[in-house]
């Protein structure tokens, strides 16, 4: 069953989507903000997880992390990209930029929610972060043709402000302030449904001129990641299918939860309009995939009970 903070989070989520499509002016005020507001959301999930426990999973389960690399940054994407390529060309490009993209930064928040095993998560995101500057132009160049010209030191810089700053500043809070960190750990919740509020608002209030003179390229490019959402939750599971529930959880939501803020970034100052839109409109499949993946995990624990009764 969807639980009720499910349901303000997705509110929330919906609500500043239409008011920034329909009130562009006041979007305009946060259009600075969206890798801010994630760095401020990776900084409160560094918080509440332990930097003991990602050593222990980066010690003891680097074959399973190596495992969700290579699916994440090479399987998935490939398959993305030829699927697309034969059924829809025009918008090959745009998916596999959105699949081969490293797990977003947000990915633990949502693997908090969800009981997942947070710490694969978290490692699976540093992980993949340090390797995007290397896997994804790579893949662009060998499947598309197209040469990215970002280079590898700017994407670095981006993913290290991004990842790597929140990291040591939560480590630095809760070796210095132990009682501010549990303080805010407790409020997590609320703040982070202001910080996504807030790049909502920065995000789509840049689009609007899109929804009210072009709706077609935005139903199209909604449909996209529509079935982006769908491969990524089906490899999820099927790629992860003899694992322990907190395992499987966390590959479905590395491979589903990705770093779509990235891609608009970069994607709106080297291809056309169409890359950009698909991962602006991936933002809704980001949060609408809470409901299929909480109903799974409600599905498994079902199967268990039954199982053991």
């Amino acid at each position: 069953m969807i639980r009720a903070q499910d349901l303000l989070l997705l509110a929330v989520t919906f609500s500043t989507i239409t008011l920034a499509v329909l009130f562009p002016r006041f979007g305009n005020l946060f259009h600075a903000f969206p890798l801010y507001c994630l760095m401020a959301l990776l900084f409160l999930s560094f918080l509440s997880i332990p930097l003991k426990s990602i050593w222990q999973v980066a010690q003891s389960s680097w074959l399973l992390v190596v495992y969700l690399l290579v699916v994440k940054m090479i399987v998935v994407p490939v398959s993305v990209y030829f699927l697309f390529h034969w059924l829809f060309p025009t918008h090959a490009l745009a998916a596999l930029l959105v699949s081969a993209i490293s797990p977003g930064v947000v990915a633990p928040f949502f693997s908090e929610m969800l009981l997942a095993n947070t710490s694969l998560v978290t490692v699976g995101m540093f992980a993949g972060s340090l390797l995007v500057p290397v896997t994804l132009p790579a893949l662009v160049k060998v499947l598309a043709g197209h040469t990215i010209q970002l280079s590898f030191a700017t994407m670095a810089n981006i993913l290290g402000m991004v990842v790597f700053v929140p990291f040591v500043l939560s480590e630095i809070l809760k070796r210095s302030s132990p009682r501010l960190a549990e303080r805010l750990i407790d409020k997590r919740f609320v703040v982070s449904l202001l910080l996504f509020a807030m790049t909502n608002f920065g995000v789509f209030s840049k689009y609007s001129v899109y929804f009210r003179q072009q709706p077609s390229m935005v139903w199209v490019a909604f449909l996209v990641t529509v079935v982006l959402a769908g491969i990524f939750f089906a490899a999820g599971i099927a790629f992860s299918w003899k694992l322990a529930l907190p395992e499987q959880l966390a590959i479905i939501i590395s491979l589903s939860q990705v770093n779509n803020v990235l891609v608009l970034v970069f994607s709106a100052q080297l291809f056309g309009p169409i890359e950009p839109m698909v991962a602006a409109m991936y933002s809704i499949m980001f949060f609408s995939l809470l409901v299929p993946i909480r109903g799974y995990q409600n599905w498994r624990l079902a199967k268990a009970r039954v199982s053991r009764g």
